[in-house]
């Protein structure tokens, strides 16, 4: 391991970096790089699937974010001293630091969103155990204090944060990228590094893979502040830089300090952060009067069972028997009580539940604790298709709540195991076909009865792709024939299927034994 990139914005930068994750992993490797980090802006949506296909193809993979700091404290919210943030890239080195991180993007969701969600240096001081910090882009708080000729305050300020962080945790970030004011900034970087011996190292803010894929991200700029890119007052990168560089390309830039490309080496050396999946983070169901939780089980089932079956039928209440002993031998004995709890609160208030879906009606127990209303032995239900000990997996149990009082359920719930132990999961909405096609349209200057046009072509067919309209008439001549429509479609094949935008899953609650940000890190929902 001799050069790793360690500033790399995925496609989870929404309308920002236009890496794909698995085309990121597949360039690393083909760049021979062993390593690849992920720093998103302000968020960590992309880490799980980059964790996993870095793993999948032996490259070992970084975890990080690029967040931002808010000029004061987060709560301050002032527009013009507030808005202007700074940017610092933050790496885990193990599993503290990745608490620490998914503590710090929460935060700054939760208490210091202000146009983008914001941490201080309050939290940054309480939090920085197994986090190794860069100083950033032109953004970073050093270099915009270097620009404005502050050479003191820079160094002041580079000496504060190697004192937050953990010896050998905090480095001077260099990087080229053809911008005259990047030159200003390296000059006073070097300088701080040589008066306070904090180490340099050497980036590129990699925003997409090849440096063609310059003008396809240019285009994802303009989608994301609605602008065309014949517009020539609008936000764009200065030059066609910010691509995977080789480590030849790399170390080029800077060949008078080899040490701040071998650096790059050491923090990936540093950074060992294993994720564990397939364990359960099951939170406790408090039992009435502190009795054990697989008695308390039993008793809700065998009061559930007299009201379902009645009596004399104990080939049923064996089955009975013979399930609460798979449930209880694979450790999901609080997951039923947990679940027929909130089912009980909301059939207590007249909010209406479904009546069972899916392979949790096999269950005789989910039955009698009325978490479903199917009979499974009237029925002849299999209860191993949704509990098996050959397949341990969690119970799959699906439950329909009235779409206007569902909110009360999920109060209860925060309610019961605290506010800070459940969210809701996210969903991001993808550029389809249709969709890429009339959004690099706008951003192309095509006129709105030209974008219709184009989009009608692409069949109204679920799963329809772009690679598979253009070969079907009338888009097929049209591509072939109109070189303006071809670099429409070409762009917005490039663009298809990117997430977009964020919002709340129409389903899925989660309910944690620690607080949800000690697992995954929050995001505030609009």
């Amino acid at each position: 391991m001799s050069f790793v990139h360690l500033h790399v914005h995925s496609e989870y930068s929404l309308l920002d970096g236009a890496c794909r994750i698995e085309g990121l992993i597949e360039k690393a490797k083909e760049l021979g790089q062993s390593a690849v980090a992920i720093t998103d802006h302000g968020v960590m949506y992309g880490v799980i699937d980059f964790y996993k296909a870095a793993k999948k193809r032996g490259i070992k993979p970084i975890i990080g974010c690029e967040v931002y700091v808010a000029p004061r404290r987060r709560q301050d919210m002032e527009y013009g001293i507030d808005s202007n943030i700074y940017h610092l890239v933050l790496l885990c080195k193990n599993e503290t630091g990745y608490r620490n991180l998914c503590y710090l993007v929460s935060s700054a969701f939760t208490e210091g969103f202000y146009m983008k969600p914001r941490i201080d240096m309050e939290l940054l001081r309480s939090h920085s155990g197994g986090l190794v910090a860069l100083s950033a882009c032109l953004a970073g708080e050093i270099p915009q204090l270097l620009l404005n000729g502050s050479y003191e305050q820079a160094k002041s300020k580079a000496l504060e944060m190697r004192g937050i962080f953990e010896e050998d945790s905090f480095y001077l970030e260099l990087q080229d990228h053809k911008i005259a004011e990047q030159r200003t900034v390296n000059e006073g970087l070097l300088r701080l590094s040589k008066e306070t011996g904090i180490p340099l190292v050497l980036t590129n803010d990699v925003h997409y893979l090849t440096k063609s894929d310059a003008y396809n991200q240019d285009v994802l700029l303009c989608i994301q502040t609605g602008k065309a890119v014949d517009e020539t007052d609008r936000m764009r990168f200065e030059t066609e830089e910010f691509y995977l560089k080789s480590e030849d390309e790399m170390r080029a830039l800077f060949p008078d300090s080899p040490e701040a490309a071998d650096n790059t080496a050491k923090i990936a050396e540093m950074c060992n952060l294993d994720f564990e999946f397939n364990k359960y983070h099951l939170p406790k169901f408090k039992v009435p009067d502190g009795r054990d939780a697989y008695e308390y089980l039993t008793e809700l089932c065998l009061k559930g069972f007299k009201k379902r079956y009645g009596e004399g039928v104990e080939d049923i209440k064996k089955q009975l028997f013979y399930e609460l002993e798979m449930i209880n031998k694979m450790g999901f004995t609080d997951y039923f009580l947990i679940v027929s709890d909130f089912i009980a609160f909301a059939k207590g208030r007249g909010i209406p539940v479904g009546p069972g879906r899916g392979s949790a009606a096999g269950s005789v127990v989910s039955y009698c604790l009325e978490i479903t209303d199917v009979d499974p032995i009237k029925f002849n239900l299999y209860f191993e298709r949704f509990l098996n000990p050959e397949r341990i997996s969690m119970p799959d149990i699906d439950i329909d709540f009235c779409i206007n009082r569902r909110a009360e359920v999920i109060d209860y719930v925060k309610e019961k195991y605290g506010a800070d132990h459940v969210a809701q999961i996210i969903t991001f909405g993808t550029m389809k076909a249709k969709q890429a096609v009339r959004s690099v349209a706008k951003a192309l200057s095509f006129s709105f009865a030209e974008e219709n046009e184009i989009a009608k072509m692409i069949p109204d067919e679920l799963g329809m792709t772009l690679e598979r309209a253009v070969k079907l008439p009338p888009l097929k001549e049209k591509y072939e024939e109109d070189e303006r429509i071809r670099q429409l479609i070409d762009t917005a094949m490039a663009l298809e299927n990117m997430p977009k935008d964020t919002s709340t899953h129409a389903a899925g609650v989660v309910i944690t034994k620690m607080p949800v940000h000690e697992y995954v890190p929050l995001a505030l929902s609009k």
